[in-house]
């Protein structure tokens, strides 16, 4: 059930374009709100089988961006990867009456503990969950505060979705407003297949566990921050994992 609140509004977003076959990705923008509002970029991905389709790390699209997604079919799933993420998870189980899958971590509005509760999942993930994909898995962080999660598709090759786990903001991009283009990388943020600075210093993730989570193959990742990493994903992040 949702607790009434505005839906955020759409920010500027690209082309759903194609990765692999039924595997989709958008990007994005965010703004984070502050004494100094910083927007930057962020992604969606977006899983299709059948005709139904799966959305993980929710970007609130426009109308003619919802127009093309609906081309490629029936949103019906919502998987929330990232304790940090989700806020247009609500816009998306209102429009289309998807079902919400989230890591065990409240919906909070500006991460405010105390605040009440936006939005409740109809399914809060663990090991055991049965998940809406074929041939899919999901990767906890029980350890970080609030959860994340990976999820991995096993197939190509090995894909791994993220949320603010595993980046790779090689450089800015046209999402992001000129304060954040000046901090975000005096903070760690624009470096390629980075470990997320922020999620560590905030949820505080054993690093032993972030190494057993990343402890098997992959050869792609589709983060929630930074482009797609497309082929040899594993040994691209390898050098990061080690400096852990």
């Amino acid at each position: 059930m949702t607790k009434f609140r505005p839906f955020p509004e759409a920010h500027e977003h690209g082309d759903i374009e194609m990765l692999f076959p039924d595997i989709h990705f958008v990007t994005g923008s965010a703004v984070m709100a502050g004494r100094l509002p910083m927007r930057f970029s962020r992604n969606m991905t977006i899983l299709r089988q059948n005709d139904e389709l799966t959305l993980i790390n929710t970007v609130r699209l426009s109308e003619d961006g919802l127009n093309e997604l609906d081309k490629l079919g029936t949103v019906a799933h919502v998987i929330r990867l990232a304790g940090f993420h989700g806020m247009d998870d609500p816009f998306y189980q209102n429009r289309y009456g998807a079902k919400v899958w989230s890591v065990d971590a409240p919906y909070l509005p500006g991460f405010s503990e105390g605040s009440e509760p936006y939005l409740e999942p109809d399914v809060v993930l663990d090991e055991t969950t049965t998940l809406p994909l074929d041939g899919a898995r999901l990767l906890l962080f029980k350890s970080a505060k609030p959860n994340e999660g990976l999820l991995l598709l096993e197939r190509e090759g090995g894909i791994i979705v993220s949320g603010d786990c595993l980046q790779n903001w090689a450089r800015t991009d046209r999402y992001f407003s000129l304060p954040a283009k000046i901090m975000m990388p005096l903070l760690g943020f624009i470096k390629p297949h980075n470990i997320g600075p922020g999620w560590r210093k905030v949820a505080k993730p054993d690093a032993t566990e972030i190494k057993a989570n990343l402890d098997v193959e992959f050869a792609h990742v589709l983060p929630a921050h930074g482009a797609p990493v497309i082929g040899n994903a594993k040994d691209r992040y390898a050098p990061a994992i080690a400096g852990l």
